[in-house]
């Protein structure tokens, strides 16, 4: 016993928030909050804003660009005057200009740009709810894992209470001289190991709940403790009755196979751009240049104002220019290969995908159904384990067996209890998975 205050003394000494934590979450709050805190997420989230401006500057290429100069120079020396001649004098000129150009035709690059940041933005928005489906398949997980730590601990403290129990009726048969004191004896060593292995449990209790915070990534003074849901009964249900279809649904619903069908358009597109370089370009532009010199004087003496030079000085032009590809080394029959090489590339991405949401999802029915098999074994196992053991605890009690036959009975309970659990969780997690797969949000 002394033993056991001291391992439960220093449980709560590293799990302080399990005695003070008042506060209880459902399985949707804590996937509400990890979805909302979680790093990844927010990484990704990041990523989807990186290709939404890529988006927004593809679109803003088609505009015209317009870009503006202004310099200033001081001249010193033999310098040009207003009418034309040169003499000696230092001056300080400014000038400005204005220059814009708009891009009429370049192979259609610009219009496979744009389709190609769609696609890019699209393949990063599922990505990000591939994320976020992921971590709500740890929490669930998580959550279900604490469920069942749970009850493997009151199985262990109802174990408890019956070998409390049968001590005192054994300590009753002693002093009558019914029975020897070694069966008390044993009894009272079994109560000692189901005691450690309650210790055991909390601990593993507790554990699962550290996986669970570290997964919500909670400050350590913000632990609380899970609600106790309605589980669903364990029956064959849809999802193990209709599997077939699940992977024709997921196929077109999952956000890992959407993603890899808009990246294949994506390198689409950049086929379609790199083929756009063998094609001349069209562009217009026009400019408009100014400037002053604060030398300038007339011919017959003054010097030229402000506004005048402005008016004589100005000048303007439109223009149209057409570049021609030639010869480029090659390089641009290399970027189209090398941009088909990802399309094919990317093609074979695509199945690979497909191949392990199938791979899971056949998985994850194997798992529901051998989970389900499990169940009813163990549950048949369970009801005759109780039976015999109530048969065993009366004949103990009466002195026909001694106490090892009777520990070794309870302790067959006891496991086939836990097997019992495991094989419940284990089977509503498996149907869980399939469920999302076809699509219906994780509850409980």
């Amino acid at each position: 016993m002394k033993h056991l205050f001291q391992l439960v003394a220093l449980a709560l000494l590293l799990f302080p928030g399990a005695v003070n934590a008042q506060k209880t979450w459902d399985l949707q709050k804590c996937i509400d909050y990890a979805l909302e805190n979680n790093i990844q997420i927010k990484q990704q989230g990041i990523n989807t804003d990186y290709y939404s401006n890529q988006l927004k500057q593809a679109k803003n290429n088609r505009l015209p660009g317009l870009s503006g100069n202004l310099s200033n120079s001081f001249n010193f020396g033999r310098s040009l005057q207003y009418d034309n001649t040169y003499a000696d004098f230092n001056s300080n000129q400014t000038g400005g200009s204005l220059s814009a150009n708009l891009t009429l035709w370049n192979g259609l690059i610009l219009q496979h740009s744009i389709s190609k940041a769609k696609y890019d933005l699209e393949a990063s928005l599922t990505d990000l709810q591939k994320a976020k489906d992921d971590i709500m398949l740890y929490i669930a997980a998580a959550y279900l894992d604490i469920l069942f730590s749970e009850e493997l601990v009151q199985v262990a403290t109802d174990q408890m209470e019956v070998t409390k129990l049968q001590i005192d009726r054994t300590r009753k048969l002693v002093e009558a001289g019914s029975l020897a004191k070694g069966s008390l004896l044993e009894i009272e060593a079994q109560l000692a190991g189901e005691e450690l292995n309650l210790v055991n449990q909390q601990n593993s209790q507790q554990l699962a709940y550290l996986n669970l915070y570290q997964l919500l990534e909670l400050p350590a003074n913000m632990q609380f403790k899970i609600e106790q849901p309605d589980l669903p009964v364990v029956t064959a249900n849809g999802s193990l009755l209709n599997s077939m279809e699940i992977f024709k649904n997921a196929a077109s619903l999952r956000p890992e196979i959407k993603s890899a069908e808009f990246r294949l358009e994506s390198y689409k597109e950049q086929v379609a751009i790199a083929k756009g370089s063998l094609y001349p370009s069209i562009s217009v532009g026009a400019d408009y240049y100014n400037s002053y010199n604060n030398k300038y004087t007339y011919p017959a003496g003054g010097k030229i104002p402000f506004d005048e030079q402005l008016k004589s000085n100005e000048r303007y032009g439109i223009g149209a220019n057409m570049r021609i590809p030639i010869f480029s080394k090659g390089e641009t029959r290399t970027q189209i290969k090398n941009a088909e090489l990802q399309v094919l590339n990317q093609e074979f991405e695509l199945q690979s995908a497909r191949n392990v949401l199938r791979k899971d999802i056949e998985q994850a029915y194997t798992n529901a159904l051998a989970a389900l098999k499990k169940y009813m074994a163990s549950n048949k196992a369970v009801e005759s384990m109780t039976e015999a053991f109530r048969y065993t605890e009366e004949k103990f009690s009466v002195g026909m067996i001694n106490s090892v036959e009777y520990n070794q009975s309870k302790n067959n309970l006891t496991k086939a209890q836990s097997d019992l659990a495991q094989a419940k969780y284990d089977y509503i997690f498996r149907t869980k998975i399939l469920d999302f797969y076809n699509g219906t949000p994780i509850e409980l």
